[in-house]
């Protein structure tokens, strides 16, 4: 989808809010009606642009949600505190309200159903958003690709779709999903209950061969930590794609 990784290409619309779910107490996702919207693959993002009263302008990046199957973009914000954009995106805008936004943008780090490999998919946080996006793909075409997502989050509170992906996983034998908390854990947690580490990877790691495609977004220590280890697991860095982000502001 060369059309939607050009920004020179690219022009901005003015979408409408049609539902808001909360997805945590800081993390919100918001449904989006957006005319004319060309399409999307799961894993690309769009930019958001806010614009106040008296002209000031702030944009951010946020990964698309919604599978493309989706008649709607759905994009999950985290709320940040001392953000300029997050803190209005989740908390002041409200259903039927307009919201500008431009894309899809991304070429490198999508996945497209059917899959030829097996997928393994590791998240960091609010980085699980456009692997959620593929694993709706995955759904709404009906693939059986088996996938192995590894799903890092502070505390089970915090934990981003957390009742879909059971509910998913407990109706397709081939996703296959873990959680590790790393800050605290409800009693009887059965997941990991520490940070990223190489006996995790180890558990999770397809087999080298056929090489699987391996997405990985989170925070940048997160992602180049995650990285490293399937390295020294033995995968090729060519079948690992990244998606990193960092204090931005919101």
């Amino acid at each position: 989808m060369a059309r939607g990784t050009v920004l020179g290409r690219l022009g901005w619309k003015i979408g409408e809010v049609a539902e808001i779910t909360a997805e945590t107490p800081k993390v919100s996702s918001i449904a989006i009606d957006v005319p004319d919207w060309p399409g999307h693959l799961a894993g690309q993002h769009v930019d958001v642009r806010l614009t106040a009263e008296d002209g000031y302008q702030a944009q951010r990046s946020y990964s698309i949600a919604s599978a493309p199957e989706d008649r709607r973009v759905t994009i999950t914000v985290e709320r940040l505190d001392d953000g300029e954009v997050s803190p209005y995106l989740v908390g002041e805008l409200g259903a039927r309200d307009k919201i500008e936004l431009r894309g899809p943008i991304g070429g490198f780090f999508v996945w497209r159903a059917p899959g030829e490999s097996p997928l393994l998919l590791i998240a960091g946080g609010s980085g699980v958003v456009p692997l959620m996006a593929m694993i709706r793909h995955r759904a709404a075409a009906r693939d059986r690709t088996p996938v192995r997502l590894l799903y890092s989050s502070k505390t089970f509170e915090d934990v981003i779709y957390r009742e879909e992906l059971e509910r998913l996983a407990t109706a397709d034998p081939t996703l296959d999903v873990r959680h590790t908390l790393t800050r605290s854990h409800p009693d009887g947690w059965r997941g990991y209950a520490r940070r990223l580490d190489r006996q995790m990877i180890d558990d999770v790691a397809w087999p080298a061969q056929p090489p699987p495609a391996v997405f990985i977004c989170g925070p940048t220590s997160f992602v180049e930590a995650a990285a490293s280890l399937l390295v020294e697991h033995g995968y090729d860095p060519g079948w690992i794609r990244t998606e990193r982000f960092g204090a931005t502001g919101g």
